[in-house]
């Protein structure tokens, strides 16, 4: 079992889990259950303790990870959709996209995050993945439907930062940027 926060439909929040399962659906993909999908999925696969899971219409196949001293991270990029954090509100040019994207960001470490250093993580790694998208010239901070997956260990001493400047967020940030600058890439060809 591990310690993770999840902004998934499937096992978000904080708690203890045992699995994560990043699952590729078409781009047409219509089913209003997508949660319950994801279940009879991971039962399928023999899933049954709580987990996290997560959807995308990036061939899962395409992963692009990253590690750098015991941080590790793995994303699938799509970013044929890209909107802006605060555009939807003001009605900002280019806020919806025609096509399929979604960043799926997975990130771990091999220590205890407290709560809050959980949560700052999140933080770390999406500053990190907008920062990744704005170097490889996506004008947008992500997609409509991108989720974020932060794995740490249940016991040990726990970390009370993951901010960008401290040991474990630095490592966190730099292993998004580098997942999700790959993805970018790739997918820009």
């Amino acid at each position: 079992m591990r310690r993770a926060v999840s902004s998934s439909i499937v096992g978000g929040g904080i708690g203890s889990i045992s699995w994560v399962v990043n699952m590729t659906v078409d781009a047409a993909y219509g089913r209003l259950d997508p949660a319950d999908h994801l279940l009879e999925i991971a039962r399928r696969l023999g899933l049954t303790e709580r987990g996290v899971g997560l959807m995308t219409a990036v061939d899962v196949r395409t992963c692009n990870s990253a590690s750098q001293d015991g941080a590790s991270a793995w994303a699938t990029v799509g970013v044929r959709r890209p909107v802006w954090a605060a555009g939807f509100a003001r009605g900002a040019p280019g806020s919806v996209r025609p096509g399929p994207g979604t960043i799926n960001l997975v990130a771990g470490v091999p220590v205890r995050l407290s709560d809050a250093a959980l949560v700052n993580a999140v933080a770390t790694i999406t500053e990190a993945k907008v920062q990744a998208l704005l170097d490889g010239g996506v004008h947008g901070t992500g997609t409509a439907t991108d989720a974020v997956c932060v794995v740490c260990r249940e016991d040990g001493l726990e970390e009370q930062f993951a901010g960008p400047r401290s040991i474990w967020g630095a490592r966190l940030a730099q292993v998004a940027y580098d997942a999700v600058s790959a993805g970018v890439a790739r997918q820009r060809g």
